[in-house]
């Protein structure tokens, strides 16, 4: 089964659609994504991930407030909770640290991911998790506030092999995107070498980080195929294979989908 294990359909660029989100979805289908998860990243778009998830039966969503959008509200861990229990949330997040782009709200951002973590905890669900130059505090975040049996993700992975061998230890799963596919990942196309199988997932990010041959146009669910084809040829396998992995990896974490 091919997943879109992350993306953003309220955000995608849809002209080549003719503005039609339901063309954009059938165009994943039609090249074999069977599910995709729509993430969640404030408190302004909780609703419409929603909804996306209820009006789509292949569709499920998160809830969640990006460490990048905490200045425009923060969710409190009742909140979580509640909206966790809506049969279409499968996860919370998308969550975490980003101190490349705004190191001025690490306290604000640490608070917000800590919050997520007990939360996910308390719902028995996994997080999706968002890091950028925030390796150490990450981890020791994750070890201190979060659940280790429902676990969750770091998604769209760009870190070293350090972390995702850390983040594997307390039963995280590693997420590659369209960036292992970029000329300058060798780096990332390392860790996806020694990734264990078990432990993987593909997104697309979208509308971001389009894989090659599309790098630098609006990404979107059709193109995790692209991922999941390069994926598998790092790995040595078929493509048939990486799918179903993959896969049985979403609905193992994501045991709600």
């Amino acid at each position: 089964m091919l997943v879109d294990s992350h993306c953003h359909l309220d955000r995608l660029k849809l002209n080549k659609y003719d503005g039609e989100l339901d063309a954009a979805l059938q165009a994943a289908r039609e090249r074999g994504v069977e599910k995709m998860l729509c993430v969640g990243i404030s408190l302004d778009n909780r609703q419409v991930v929603t909804e996306l998830a209820e009006a789509h039966p292949d569709v499920v969503a998160s809830v969640g407030v990006h460490p990048l959008d905490v200045d425009a509200g923060l969710a409190t861990e009742d909140q979580l909770v509640a909206w966790s229990e809506h049969p279409k949330i499968v996860a919370l997040g998308e969550t975490g640290l980003d101190y490349y782009y705004s190191d001025e709200t690490k306290a604000v951002q640490q608070e917000s991911f800590a919050t997520h973590l007990r939360a996910a905890s308390a719902a028995k669900l996994p997080v999706i998790i968002h890091t950028r130059d925030a390796r150490q505090d990450t981890l020791d975040l994750i070890k201190e506030h979060g659940s280790e049996e429902y676990a969750g993700v770091l998604h769209c992975f760009t870190e070293s092999w350090e972390m995702a061998s850390a983040a594997m230890d307390m039963n995280y799963y590693i997420s590659l995107s369209g960036i292992v596919t970029f000329k300058n990942a060798e780096e990332l196309r390392d860790v996806a070498r020694k990734m264990p199988l078990d432990r993987l997932l593909v997104e697309t990010d979208s509308p971001y980080l389009a894989p090659v041959p599309y790098r630098g146009k609006p990404n979107e669910p059709a193109f995790v195929r692209e991922v999941a084809e390069f994926v598998a040829d790092l790995k040595g396998i078929s493509y048939e294979k990486l799918c179903e992995i993959t896969g049985e990896n979403f609905h193992r974490l994501f045991y709600k989908a």
